[in-house]
């Protein structure tokens, strides 16, 4: 029976990629000049340190540049809150979607299932594995959740036969 997997990942190396480009701008940026801001990463999350507010900002728009260049999407990333730190700097953790979470398997299996297509959603883990009898019904299936616009990158692998 044909099926195929849901997923999301994000490449790491190119998070890395994107990360080193930043620094490099921002060391030859004039506005950035003298100021200490740094962007690092530690597993599945970002730190980025800023010397105030609107530097933190220019933060933000840089690493949403710097990765649509490297072909990953923004919507990878989830900004937390953010911190004081010492003196008038400010700190703020991002972190890197990996995998599907259950209430995102949930509403795509829900969709999935009030198409009517003559398939099975199962979740499996942080991801999930849509089977049917035909190949048009799971390429109507990727064409279903292509237009729920999720802002969280999806990948469609494994397909089989």
């Amino acid at each position: 029976m044909p099926s195929f997997d849901i997923v999301s990942k994000t490449d790491l190396q190119e998070v890395d990629n994107a990360i080193a480009n930043i620094m490099r701008e921002v060391d030859t940026r004039f506005d950035f000049k003298g100021a200490k801001c740094s962007v690092t990463r530690t597993e599945n999350e970002l730190l980025i340190l800023a010397d105030d507010d609107p530097k933190l900002k220019q933060l933000h728009e840089l690493l949403k540049i710097h990765a649509t260049r490297r072909k990953l999407v923004p919507g990878a990333f989830e900004f937390g809150k953010i911190e004081k730190a010492a003196g008038d700097s400010v700190r703020q953790t991002v972190t890197i979607k990996q995998g599907i979470d259950k209430e995102l398997a949930k509403q795509i299996v829900k969709a999935i299932k009030d198409s009517k297509l003559k398939v099975q959603a199962a979740i499996q883990g942080d991801e999930l594995r849509v089977s049917g009898k035909k190949i048009d019904d799971l390429q109507s299936v990727i064409a279903l959740v292509k237009e729920l616009k999720i802002e969280q990158p999806l990948q469609y692998v494994n397909q089989r036969e």
